[in-house]
């Protein structure tokens, strides 16, 4: 189905619509935001086959991922619905007054985290249900008491449309402000522009291409008041493979490798686009093992032709880079529309003098460095920019001999794994989705897991206000568990 770009007055008008939400949604207690989550998780539910029909026709991936990805989003809405439920994640905290105290006497001061505003949240390509419509953005703005307006991908328009349908009934079953979610479509860069650019947008989500996520990001830097912008853009989530343990596992480190490699035709986040290790006899055996398994991987149709058409150009530069050698590649045929699994190979002096060969390639390929010892890998890894992951594969022993690395490991991503592949990101309080720039543009927040509702928020003091003025969390009362200052002693209630 075909839908109109949104018009410059139709985005004015959601954004005021969505203002107008948000003064009263906002103080909307934790409970009926909660109703409202798990009704939007029961609505998209209930879509059933309909929902997962329309994404795969729209994204061409398997029916397996789109059922996994549509628990791993309603999921996301439950946890949510726990947390504002429970409510302690305002971070209340209540300093009382000591009028007494000398030489000055302290003020009775309270503090809580508090929503910012209508937040513009993107559809991504890759992810038409848990990064796109009711995905972490929209879910974690949602809980933490803004008004969201959604601008659908225009790769799953229909997808995205029977989502914000979903989300639609769960306002209504649940009597929630009439606007406080939006839907609006646009094929071309004016519709986002917009929004980013009008001045009741108070924050942006994004997952996207680096292009892409910097252009919002400068864009809502220009802004006669600036707002953040939370994008998620570019990664190779670099792979350490440590000698020792390699020389013993290299045909299984190889196989686990290629199944990370060619997952979802290299279309996440976390694919592993760089693997480092020092040049050794189990090295050799690792790339030989790893380049009959690419050679063996079948091509997949890619999420549309746009992405396809960029893998295949940007697979074919990397690959004519000086130094650079083609190790391994799909022996299947492929039309315009699929991505080739490739696996190639150079050496760290090569890598260190070419910035290109740093640079993502989106889709089911990697690179291996080839070091000549600990050292020169150690400022390969420092070469590195920032990435979600990073993986490093030896047993305790050996990665125990190489603090200093896992030390340079932990300034250059979000999150750190040991004898596993970045990609699955569990959707849990303790994951950490996000890392220094270029993997995100604000390496302090985390795309996946509670945490994510912090991207949303904004803290808040109240001072010297009558308990019948003051929010429900921060008054005497509040049955929460809430971190107090009596008498210069913390506490819990």
């Amino acid at each position: 189905m075909a839908y109109k770009d949104a018009t410059l007055d139709q985005v004015d008008s959601a954004l005021q619509q969505a203002q107008i939400s948000f003064l009263s949604y906002k103080n909307i207690s934790g409970k009926k935001k909660a109703e409202f989550l798990r009704a939007m998780a029961d609505e998209i539910e209930a879509l059933g086959q309909e929902l997962v029909s329309t994404a795969i026709r729209e994204t061409n991936l398997p029916e397996a991922r789109i059922v996994g990805e549509r628990g791993r989003t309603t999921g996301h809405c439950r946890m949510f619905a726990d947390l504002v439920e429970q409510g302690s994640w305002v971070d209340a905290r209540i300093d009382t007054a000591i009028p007494d105290r000398a030489p000055l006497p302290k003020p009775d001061i309270r503090k809580m985290l508090t929503p910012l505003g209508p937040v513009v949240v993107f559809g991504a390509a890759n992810f038409p249900l848990a990064y796109s419509t009711a995905g972490g953005d929209t879910a974690s703005a949602l809980a933490a008491g803004c008004s969201v307006i959604v601008k659908a991908h225009p790769a799953h328009p229909d997808t995205s449309e029977l989502v914000a349908g979903a989300i639609k009934k769960a306002m209504d079953k649940t009597g929630m402000p009439n606007g406080v979610f939006q839907h609006l479509h646009g094929s071309g860069f004016d519709v986002g522009q917009a929004l980013v650019k009008h001045p009741l947008t108070k924050a942006v989500g994004f997952t996207g291409s680096l292009a892409g996520g910097k252009a919002l990001f400068d864009l809502a830097c220009q802004r006669p008041q600036p707002i953040p912008v939370f994008a998620e853009m570019s990664c190779i989530n670099p792979v350490i493979l440590l000698p020792e343990t390699l020389s013993q596992q290299a045909e299984k480190t190889a196989g686990a490798l290629a199944a990370s490699i060619t997952l979802g035709v290299g279309q996440f986040c976390t694919n592993p686009g760089l693997i480092v290790a020092i040049q050794n006899e189990g090295l050799d055996r690792f790339v030989k093992s790893l380049s009959e398994a690419i050679k063996n991987a079948l091509p997949g149709t890619m999420l549309h032709q746009g992405i396809a058409d960029n893998y295949n150009k940007r697979l074919a530069h990397s690959l004519e880079q000086k130094g650079v050698t083609i190790e391994g590649q799909s022996a299947s045929d492929s039309n315009a529309s699929q991505g080739k699994p490739s696996v190639a190979s150079t050496l760290a002096s090569t890598f260190l003098k070419n910035p290109l060969l740093a640079e993502e390639v989106f889709g089911p390929f990697s690179l291996v460095i080839k070091c000549k010892d600990i050292n020169e890998l150690h400022t390969v890894v420092s070469h590195l920019n920032g990435q979600l992951t990073a993986s490093i594969f030896g047993d305790e022993v050996e990665v125990a001999k190489h603090s200093s690395l896992i030390n340079t490991l932990v300034e250059k991503a979000g999150r750190l794994i040991v004898n596993g592949v970045p990609t699955g990101v569990e959707v849990c309080p303790s994951m950490n989705h996000g890392g220094p720039y270029p993997a995100t543009t604000d390496s302090r927040f985390t795309a996946v897991g509670i945490d994510a509702i912090r991207r949303f928020v904004r803290p808040v003091a109240f001072q010297s206000f009558p308990d019948s003025l003051l929010p429900e969390e921060l008054k005497n009362n509040n049955p929460l568990a809430i971190w107090r200052l009596y008498n210069n002693e913390w506490g819990r209630k």
